[in-house]
């Protein structure tokens, strides 16, 4: 029988009431020769079916492992990309939108009085 256990992020199958020695099979392939097999730290994607062998005699059933190590990872696929895209292009446009309109206001509001201030302001002097 194996055993599952999980400590402090790290996945460890353990052959139970084993006597002798232990061998690891990940899909029919040996992998190691130990009582207990450390997923978490020897092999970057666990997924796997497993089953440990007592001396070519005693096999255990097959374990399916599913497991997930990293604890931030997020999964990133089409959809997700896509909208990331999509927003971006959205943003992008609100972005030159606001800034058209901005800058297209300061046009309009010079006008010909403001020089005709300053022009008789400079005519008073050289009377």
């Amino acid at each position: 029988k194996v055993i599952v256990k999980e400590v402090s992020g790290k996945v460890f199958l353990q052959c139970a009431g084993t006597q002798g020695q232990v061998i690891w099979l990940k899909n029919g392939d040996r992998i190691a020769n130990a009582t207990q097999l450390d997923l978490g730290a020897l092999y970057d994607d666990p997924r796997g079916v497993y089953k440990c062998e007592i001396e070519g005699k005693k096999e255990s059933p097959p374990l399916q492992v599913h497991y997930r190590i990293c604890q931030s990872c997020v999964l990133v696929d089409a959809p997700t990309i896509s909208g990331i895209v999509v927003a971006d292009v959205v943003a992008t446009i609100f972005l030159a939108v606001a800034v058209y309109c901005i800058t297209g206001q300061d046009k309009g509001r010079m006008s010909r009085a403001s020089d005709r201030q300053n022009l008789i302001a400079n005519e008073q002097l050289y009377q």
